[in-house]
């Protein structure tokens, strides 16, 4: 689908993906939404979306459904291998920083973090 000029909710081909047209927000992005179950209301609120615009993604995702579907698990899994990737390059790194000894002062900052967070939960209790 291409963009219209009057700024009609459509799909586009951008470099972030399947994009609602005037935003960032891809098809992937309503795809995770929908598979942890919220509904559309709350997709579109948490999007900052337009009534037209959630129900232009919705019904493309319907339409589309193999092929969104297909391209969403393959997202999904090159994000999983970068996530591996970078986990495993820097694993080495992380151990050195836990190695090491906390900053002067910072487990008692550290203390007074928990401490003000246990007053404000007993405050709302």
């Amino acid at each position: 689908m291409e963009e219209v000029s009057n700024q009609k909710a459509a799909i586009v081909h951008t470099e972030r993906g399947l994009s609602i047209s005037g935003t960032r927000i891809t098809i992937f992005d309503v795809m995770g939404y929908l598979k942890a179950q919220y509904p559309p209301k709350f997709i579109r609120d948490s999007f900052e979306l337009t009534d037209e615009q959630i129900s232009v993604a919705l019904s493309y995702i319907e339409t589309h459904e193999t092929e969104v579907e297909t391209e969403y698990q393959e997202m999904l899994k090159s994000g999983e291998e970068i996530r591996q990737y970078w986990e495993e390059r820097n694993r080495e790194r992380f151990a050195r920083i836990a190695a090491n000894p906390p900053r002067p002062g910072y487990e008692a900052a550290r203390i007074k973090l928990i401490q003000n967070r246990m007053q404000r939960e007993a405050k709302k209790q």
